[in-house]
């Protein structure tokens, strides 16, 4: 064990940070924690470890005896314990260093990256790992149905991580990923994405590089043959690389696709496999996983059968509930190139009635003007768009600002149907007045959305 045995956690309720925490005391070692968002499940399973959590923010929160203060992604300066730490001048550590030096190092850490796809690929991954008998670790950002949370740590040889390319804290603004000691990498795909941190697709292309560049001679990267960004950055990578895609020249190829309502059936270098998803993005998330389970070790038929007993991801095309022949569809989709994957998608699993995308642009990058056409062409796909305010918008510079207005009537303009609906009072009385029975209403949102999803049902009825 460290020399270091009292660790307190500034920022403990966040998925990840919890979910090390809690690795760390079942390790035996003295865990605080402190947050300003103390409510279960989280705070209930914290406190159920023994792990002390204090509700906000205090320099007196941090132990007089602490070794390590452990600074959630989410912390910046001027946070009192932050500001604590730097005064007492005491040992700190980003989130990704601790699982580095506690949980990672000489392990077979199996890394999903990408812009997209990224929750789902690596919950396919940890649950064929699982399925097979070899109880890996992961940490996941999303809640894997099959996996009951997002974060755990064991004594098996294979770690899975989802790999983000976010800063890793204040005082760290390399990518997450970077610190994840990866033998075998997956990258989806490479576009335009968290503009509160990047300025450009090249310096997101960098990062990307960086990436593959920490990859042993022993290990493998699986790049997306059909993304030319994934092709260039991995064009002079140091380890080996194999391509997975469509495309002719993918050294693993992905063939004789087929869609039915509730599943897709596919080869993936002439292994057939099937999954209960539907849309060509979930057949290449699958194929990555296959890909990475095969580079671990698994059998054709342990994937197979981990494959087929996959059940998804909450958040991700969740039906909440149908009423009067209305379903009521929870997704995170939050990038216009996602917006479009979820269309094609559930048009697949819904074919008959009329689509309806409920959009809130919530993430760093939504909110702000770069995406103003790409989000008008891509919801121009559904039958209807209705477009919420922005939340939190003085946090925007004026003028970096999404324009909601515009962008509905630019869906109008490219030929789809778009309102501009304020609030959710207003959304759900549009939605109540014009949904007819067999309509489709996905909820695209990376946050709560007011409850929008209980209040529609709810009218409905």
């Amino acid at each position: 064990m460290s020399e270091k045995t009292r660790f307190h956690f500034t920022g403990i309720c966040g998925t990840a940070m919890g979910a090390v925490a809690s690795a760390m005391k079942q390790r035996g070692y003295t865990v605080t924690g402190s947050d300003t968002n103390v409510y279960p499940p989280m705070s209930d399973f914290l406190r159920g470890q023994g792990i002390t959590i204090t509700e906000g923010y205090r320099e007196e929160n941090i132990p007089a005896d602490a070794d390590v203060v452990v600074i959630g992604n989410a912390i910046s300066r001027g946070n009192p314990e932050a500001e604590a730490a730097l005064d007492r001048k005491l040992l700190y550590h980003s989130l990704p260093e601790v699982m580095k030096e506690f949980f990672l190092r000489g392990k077979r850490n199996l890394i999903v990256s990408g812009t997209h796809g990224k929750t789902t690929t690596s919950s396919m991954l940890a649950w064929l790992l699982r399925h097979a008998g070899r109880d890996p670790g992961f940490m996941i950002g999303g809640l894997p149905k099959n996996l009951g949370c997002g974060g755990y740590f064991s004594d098996s040889e294979f770690n899975v991580l989802e790999g983000d390319e976010y800063d890793t804290a204040f005082f760290d603004k390399r990518s997450k990923f970077l610190h994840y000691l990866p033998e075998c990498v997956v990258v989806n795909n490479i576009e335009f994405d968290h503009a509160d941190i990047y300025n450009s697709i090249d310096e997101i292309k960098l990062t990307f590089r960086r990436l593959l560049n920490i990859v042993p001679r022993s290990g493998m990267a699986f790049v997306n043959g059909d993304d030319k960004n994934c092709l260039e950055i991995s064009a002079t990578a140091p380890c080996p690389i194999t391509t997975v895609g469509l495309a002719e020249n993918c050294a693993l190829r992905i063939g004789s696709i087929i869609y039915d309502t509730d599943r897709s059936s596919f080869t993936l270098g002439g292994v057939p496999y099937s999954v209960r998803m539907t849309g060509e993005f979930n057949v290449r998330n699958a194929a990555m996983a296959a890909a990475a389970a095969t580079f671990a070790g698994l059998t054709e038929d342990e994937i197979r059968s981990g494959l087929e007993a996959f059940e998804g991801v909450a958040r991700r095309q969740e039906l909440r509930g149908e009423v009067n022949g209305i379903r009521v569809i929870d997704d995170f989709a939050h990038h216009p190139t996602a917006i479009k994957l979820a269309v094609q998608s559930l048009r697949q699993k819904y074919p008959d009635g009329r689509l309806w995308i409920l959009f809130e642009p919530r993430s760093n990058t939504t909110r702000r003007a770069v995406f103003q056409n790409e989000l008008a062409e891509a919801l121009a796909l559904a039958d209807f768009a209705v477009v919420s305010a922005i939340p939190d918008l003085h946090k925007i510079p004026e003028n970096d600002r999404l324009d909601p207005q515009k962008l509905s009537a630019d869906i109008a303009r490219l030929g789809g149907k778009a309102s501009y609906l304020p609030d959710i009072d207003s959304i759900v009385a549009e939605v109540k007045q014009q949904a007819q029975p067999g309509d489709t209403l996905a909820v695209l949102s990376n946050g709560g959305f007011g409850g929008i999803h209980g209040k529609l049902l709810a009218a409905l009825a």
